[in-house]
């Protein structure tokens, strides 16, 4: 048996729903992941490219051409991600500095998550074996790229961009076939709201502010 099939096997059933192991696995590794970013660890990224890597097999079980692009767009990131937390700014615990972006760099994340989101909504409208519901497949597939992106700033913005995330995805999954995605994505509300909150008061404290690792070349273009 190979690992695929596998993966795409199921795990069990409850409440006449049949989740697969994909879909159980390589959740519990995102929300291990939020957990971990929520603390600044920086294993947060190396686990969410390895639940990236388990959730491309859920997603492709189930016709999701955006929910299969994300999880390689999430692997991506995450190797983007990890190398800009080791090399950019940290605060007085060696965590990495966190901030609000400024007014223009959210205009430009909600601009280009717009853009974004139209654009693969058209791909995958012209090509409907791709997604079989296209307008939030590609909103979700958008916006986890917008979330990662303000995460690997540092910018307390991440959370409000999960959320909006979660929003969209709880229904979509359920609707899919994914129901142990679903319920996953009620506890990354969770998180999120608790993550949210945490930022938002490392922000206020007096240590706050960050210096630069003096090795790194790559810390100068961290702040914006």
């Amino acid at each position: 048996m190979s690992a695929l099939h596998w993966l795409n096997g199921e795990a069990f059933t409850a409440f006449d729903q049949h989740v697969m192991w994909s879909d159980m696995i390589g959740n519990l590794l995102g929300l291990a992941a939020l957990a971990l970013g929520w603390r600044r660890a920086m294993l947060t990224w190396p686990v969410q490219l390895l639940s990236g890597v388990v959730l491309v097999a859920a997603f492709w079980s189930a016709h999701l051409g955006g929910g299969v692009g994300k999880q390689f767009v999430v692997v991506t990131v995450a190797v983007w991600g990890w190398f800009r937390w080791r090399g950019g700014r940290t605060d007085d615990a060696g965590r990495v500095a966190i901030r609000f972006a400024t007014w223009r760099e959210r205009a430009v994340l909600a601009v280009a998550t717009g853009a974004g989101t139209a654009a693969v909504a058209g791909l995958f409208l012209a090509y409907p074996s791709l997604s079989w519901n296209p307008w939030p497949d590609a909103y979700i597939f958008t916006g986890t790229l917008a979330a990662m992106y303000a995460q690997a700033r540092g910018w307390v913005e991440f959370w409000f961009a999960w959320l909006a995330v979660d929003l969209v995805g709880v229904p979509l999954n359920f609707h899919s076939g994914l129901p142990f995605s679903g319920l996953v994505y009620i506890v990354y509300f969770v998180l999120v709201i608790a993550g949210m909150y945490a930022w938002w008061q490392q922000t206020r404290r007096p240590d706050a502010g960050s210096r630069v690792r003096p090795s790194s070349t790559v810390a100068e273009g961290v702040t914006a």
